[in-house]
């Protein structure tokens, strides 16, 4: 489970975000590419924007669903 004390300090605020335990397997960013983006520096995914309608919300929990790490945290309709 994503750890929000542990948010890679790119994400942008709002309810989705990654935790410093990505290890930069490129599913996130191939299910919701609008949504997710990689740090080159280091070597991680982050959320770049959050969702903007209901396909990406969807994308968006499948990527979560899919992580191999647990590492995409949603805390909810903040």
């Amino acid at each position: 489970m994503a750890s929000r004390a542990e948010k890679n300090p790119r994400s942008v605020a709002g309810r989705y975000y990654v935790d410093q335990s990505c290890i930069d397997c490129d599913l996130c960013r191939e299910t919701a590419p609008g949504v997710f983006a990689r740090c080159d520096e280091s070597g991680a995914s982050y959320v770049s924007r959050q969702p903007a309608d209901a396909e990406e919300e969807t994308r968006c929990r499948e990527a979560m669903e899919g992580c191999p790490v647990e590492a995409i945290g949603d805390d909810g309709d903040s």
